[in-house]
Formats: structure tokens, C-alpha cells, sequence
């Protein structure tokens, strides 16, 4: 399988480390991995702010360069989750199966559901907190979303028990919104820091040494307020745990 690698705008920005952990897992299972230089926004800041149509130029920049791969992978559910939702609209390639939101997964998914890794290599001898981000639990289905009769499954946390010393736990509420949810935080930006506070309060009522999540965005919101309020606990994305060596 040819597979590309999508970092979104904001972890190239931000969490360059978390792109770098995401091409270092994937080219660790044997996978032929490319990162084309050209990416740029996939267009979620434009549709999350009602401006969708602004998206289009964006849409079709991300259908012709990831064109010729059979699974493009990103770390992050959002952005990924944008696409899937919203390129069936925007782009010239609508219901054709060549459309970019047919062949594009967060990472975690990628692993789970087509990889499948009986065995990563990684060593982590900490107890993390698993984050599960709304976009995650509910339109990529990492997890059972808590409003459904449905039996409990976590994909994170059948990713993590293949790192050898980690002890995961998860926190009451565990698919409660952080209070991050992008344009919410600035809009609504009291709401939001108490949303992130009380999440953080129950990650921390854990034990947890780390929280760990599929999401930059949510874990970049609760280290704001773990760093503010001096919180004696960090966030670390997934992919870096899942490629950790201690």
C-alpha cells in the first residue's frame, strides 16, 4: 500500500514532534510512508466558522495532491474528520470513490482497523490518562460514545496495551467534552476554560501521571490550563507513547 502522511496546519506549527512520532510509527510497521511538501490547511477553520464555500480552493489543493495514494493518515481526528464530512460537498470528486474522504484516516483508526500490530517496540513506564476527543468518539468511532447502548471499546486504549510498562486509565466522564472545540474557545472562551478545568480535575483525580489523546487541539487547551493552574500532570499525543523508548 502507498500511504501518505497529512499533518495538519496547526500540529506542523505547534507540535512538529507529533508529525515527526506519526512518520516514525508508521515507517516502523514496514509501510511505504511519503510526505508531500506541498500540504497545507485542509479548510476545518473556514468550515467550523460558517465560511465552508471558502474551503473549496483548499479541497481541491488536498484531492490533487494526495491523488495517486491508496490511504492518506493524519494525526488528528478533527481535521480528518473534516474532510470525510464535508469533502463530499467541496470537492469536484463528489461520490467517486477516488475522493480523498474515502481513503483518509486518523492515525489510530489506520492502525486499529487496517494495520492491525500485534507489537510496536515501544516503552513508556508511566500511567496515562486517556482523552477522548468528541471528534474522535463520535464521528471516527475510536470509542463507544457514552449516550449509546452499545457495549464500551477504545481503540487508544487497545493501541497502548501493546507499549510495554504503560498503566492506562480513564477518567469519569470519559467522553466529555474538554471545552476546546476551536472557534468555542474564543467565542465562549469562560465556558471553555471551566469546561477544560473540570476535565483536567478528573484526569488528574486518576492519578495520571500523562493525559494522552488523538488531538493536539484538546491537549494543547488542557495543557494551557494545567500550566496555568501549576497542575502536577502533562499531555503527550498518542503517536509519541505508541513510538516512545524509555
Amino acid at each position: 500500500m502507498k500511504v501518505a502522511l497529512f499533518v495538519p496546519c496547526f500540529v506542523n506549527a505547534l507540535y512538529p514532534e507529533v508529525g515527526e512520532a506519526s512518520y516514525k510509527l508508521l515507517t516502523s510497521l514496514g509501510l511505504d510512508v511519503d510526505y508531500p511538501l506541498e500540504q497545507t490547511c485542509c479548510g476545518q477553520p473556514m468550515g467550523n466558522a460558517g465560511y465552508e464555500k471558502d474551503a473549496e480552493p483548499l479541497a481541491e489543493r488536498m484531492e490533487q495532491l494526495f491523488a495517486e495514494y491508496d490511504y492518506v493518515v493524519g494525526p488528528s481526528a478533527s481535521c480528518v474528520s473534516f474532510v470525510r464530512e464535508a469533502y463530499p460537498r467541496l470537492s469536484h470528486h463528489k461520490g467517486e470513490h477516488k475522493c480523498l474522504s474515502n481513503r483518509i484516516y486518523e492515525i489510530c483508526e489506520f492502525l486499529h482497523d487496517v494495520v492491525k500490530p500485534t507489537s510496536l517496540g515501544a516503552r513508556f513506564p508511566h500511567k496515562v490518562s486517556i482523552h477522548n476527543s468528541c471528534h474522535g468518539v463520535r464521528l471516527m468511532g475510536l470509542s463507544a460514545p457514552s449516550e449509546q447502548n452499545i457495549p464500551y471499546y477504545s481503540k487508544l486504549r487497545n493501541l497502548l496495551s501493546l507499549v510495554e510498562g504503560v498503566e492506562v486509565v480513564e477518567p469519569e466522564r470519559r467522553d466529555e467534552c474538554c471545552g476546546f472545540g476551536g472557534l468555542f474557545s474564543i467565542e465562549e472562551s469562560a465556558v471553555s476554560v471551566r469546561m477544560g478545568h473540570d476535565k483536567v480535575q478528573r484526569h488528574l483525580a486518576t492519578g495520571a501521571e500523562y493525559i494522552t489523546g488523538a488531538d493536539s487541539s484538546c491537549l494543547m487547551h488542557m495543557q494551557g490550563v494545567i500550566d496555568r493552574e501549576k497542575q502536577p500532570i502533562r499531555t503527550k499525543h498518542i503517536v509519541e507513547i505508541l513510538t516512545a523508548q524509555e
